[in-house]
This record gives C-alpha cells, sequence and structure tokens, in this order.
C-alpha cells in the first residue's frame, strides 16, 4: 500500500490493516506529549528558536509539540482541543513555597515554586462529603459557551483543509479516577467497601457530568472525527488497583453505560487511556465497547507487548508502547533506545492495530 495520506495510514492501523508505515503520534493526545522544560531542551538540540509555547496539560506542565518537529517526524495526528471556559479562570496564588490554584471542579494542586516539575493533588472538594452533599455537587458548568468557541469551525477545517487524524480532546473524567480525584484516593477505595451507596452515587454522578460533557462536544464535531477519547486509570505498575470483583460491580457498569452513550452519537473508535496493568480488565474493555488501549505500559506487571498483541491484537489496537519512558528513553544508550523500539515496533505492528508512540509523557 504505497501513497497512503497521514489520515488513511491512522484509519488503516485503527481498523486492523497493515498501513504503508506505522502511523506516528508525538503529542496529539494529553497523554503522549513532552513535558515543558524537556520540549525546549528538544528544540535547542535540533536548532530551533522561537514558536509559541501551548499547554497541553497544565498540571502536569506537558506542551503542545512544536510543528516544525511534528514535521521533521513526518507524524500522523494532530490535536484539536476545546475552548477555555469564560466564567472560570485559573488563579495561581502562592502557599507556604508553593504555586497552588483551584480547579473548575473545586480540586487543589499545588507546585513548588522552586524546582517543581508538576502540580501534586491536596485538595479534594468531596473529602468529607456524606451521601446528600455527594449528591448535590455540581461541578464545573458543562453550559460555559467558551467551551465550544469555535471548536466546530476549527475541526472542519483541520479535516477539510489537512490530510491529518484528529485528536479531539473532548470529554470528561473517567468513573474511578473522578471519583477519587473529587474524594480522596484512600477515600474512595474504603467507599467502595465499606460505603457502596456513597461510591455508586459520586459515580453516577460524574456519569451525568461525563455524558452531559460529551454530548456538548459531539454535537459539535461529530463530522469530522474518527477517535474519541476516554479513560480510567485502573492499573499500577505491580497490578491492578482493585480486585477485578469490584471493579465488574461498581464501575464497569457505569463505564458501559457512557460508553454506549457515546457510541450512540458517533461511529468514531474509543480511545480508552488506562496507565499501569491493564490486563485484568481488557476483556471487560473489550465487551463494553473499547476500541484502542493506551499508553500501553511495557514495564508494568503483565505488559509484555509481544503476549498482548497475540491475545488481544485482534480486538484492540495498541497506541502507545513504542518506548519505555520509566528506564530506557531517559537512561538507557542510543542503541538501547533504538533496540526497544525495534523490538515494541516487531511485536505490536504486524497486520496492523498499532499506533507508535513513547508509553505516556516524556518527562524532565
Amino acid at each position: 500500500m504505497d501513497g497512503m495520506s497521514h489520515r488513511e495510514r491512522v484509519l488503516a492501523a485503527l481498523n486492523h490493516k497493515e498501513p504503508d508505515r506505522v502511523p506516528i503520534d508525538l503529542g496529539s493526545t494529553w497523554v503522549s506529549t513532552i513535558v515543558e522544560s524537556t520540549h525546549e531542551s528538544l528544540k535547542e538540540y535540533l536548532g530551533l528558536e522561537g514558536g509559541a509555547t501551548e499547554s497541553a496539560m497544565f498540571v502536569l506542565q506537558t506542551v503542545r509539540v512544536d510543528e516544525r518537529i511534528q514535521k521533521m517526524f513526518d507524524t500522523d495526528i494532530r490535536p484539536v482541543v476545546p475552548g477555555a471556559p469564560v466564567n472560570w479562570e485559573r488563579k495561581i496564588e502562592e502557599k507556604g513555597g508553593y504555586d497552588y490554584f483551584e480547579d473548575d471542579w473545586g480540586i487543589g494542586w499545588r507546585m513548588p515554586r522552586k524546582g517543581g516539575f508538576y502540580y501534586d493533588m491536596v485538595k479534594h472538594p468531596l473529602a468529607g462529603a456524606d451521601l446528600q452533599e455527594i449528591k448535590s455537587y455540581r461541578g464545573p458548568d458543562i453550559s460555559d459557551p467558551g467551551r465550544i468557541a469555535g471548536l466546530a469551525e476549527r475541526t472542519r477545517q483541520m479535516h477539510e483543509e489537512t490530510d491529518y487524524a484528529i485528536f479531539p480532546e473532548i470529554g470528561g473524567p473517567g468513573m474511578f479516577e473522578g471519583s477519587w480525584f473529587l474524594r480522596g484516593m484512600e477515600q474512595f477505595m474504603v467507599d467502595m467497601i465499606n460505603d457502596p451507596e456513597s461510591a455508586a452515587a459520586l459515580m453516577d454522578k460524574l456519569l451525568e457530568i461525563s455524558a452531559g460533557f460529551y454530548g456538548l462536544y459531539l454535537e459539535e464535531i461529530v463530522d469530522y472525527i474518527d477517535i474519541v477519547p476516554m479513560g480510567d486509570d485502573l492499573g499500577g505498575q505491580r497490578g491492578p488497583l482493585m480486585n477485578p470483583d469490584m471493579y465488574r460491580k461498581l464501575i464497569k457498569p457505569r463505564q458501559k453505560e457512557l460508553i454506549s452513550f457515546v457510541k450512540s452519537k458517533t461511529k468514531a473508535k474509543v480511545f480508552f487511556h488506562i496507565c499501569g496493568d491493564a490486563t485484568p480488565f481488557l476483556d471487560d474493555l473489550i465487551e463494553i465497547g473499547v476500541d484502542i488501549i493506551n499508553p500501553v505500559q511495557v514495564t508494568a506487571a503483565n505488559m509484555d507487548t509481544k503476549k498482548l498483541k497475540e491475545r488481544w491484537g485482534d480486538r484492540l489496537v495498541f497506541w502507545g508502547g513504542g518506548c519505555d519512558t520509566q528506564r530506557i528513553l531517559p537512561f538507557g544508550t542510543e542503541d538501547e533506545v533504538a533496540d526497544e523500539v525495534r523490538r515494541r515496533i516487531d511485536d505490536l505492528a504486524p497486520g496492523g492495530g498499532f499506533i507508535f508512540n513513547q508509553v505516556h509523557d516524556i518527562q524532565a
């Protein structure tokens, strides 16, 4: 297959057909890009001067990859990003040597003013909430007009005037991850065991909010996209973060409802971000409609790329896994990096179903 456009190449891979070459992503998603300090070092190394730096995910201090770098590596995908809300503004204040702000969910974040690399979560707005307070939580203003201002036109223009595949950075929080962001990790884990009614109420609230966000954005851009992102980090470095049976009882039904809602609006493939050991959940995710997993954390338990491809490669697209970013990329030799990339491509690329990207973001 010769002469494929960038979009055709990506669509072939997403449909489990082997394209003319492996499609490449570098920074088209909020979980496949580079932190600002490393991005600036890369620009300097490549002899690139100037160019505005655009934030990707503020709390992680990641940025959009410079278009000159994208073209240098002939990457295949570009992001389209909703606008910022007009009725909320990030206000950073100094608190005891930290930069601190609260987002539009009421979550508090801080980063050391000296030597900090990213923001840590330090305030969970529903940490002490009772059942009624959880049910009455409102969350951010979905209808804020800034969110969709110009979004349809930007997406249409990208679709009609370029041949890139489009990654729309739309949606809402995952059922598990969004819950512990609001409640606190320890408290939400305890809730799932000792107070499942509160856990269910919080996830139902997040389901309502997330469906609202997807409905809002898809109405604007559904004609121009082939991918819809969502995610929930259910895995850790050494295994799942919870008993898979608990996941199936409490979390999976709500994920299924959200994915069904999205798929009732679009034929786009569902991209699902799940860090760590994802293997205990992959059959479940396939069952509820997930098409693509990311970031394929190859250093986590049970995430051997050859075995992943053999067991799930006919049903899942692997987006990521192209190079280990915990050891090989930051600390390995050039030969080790090259060998790692060849191995992952050899494991994941045959027959399509693979988008090359390093594992998650490249950090400082």
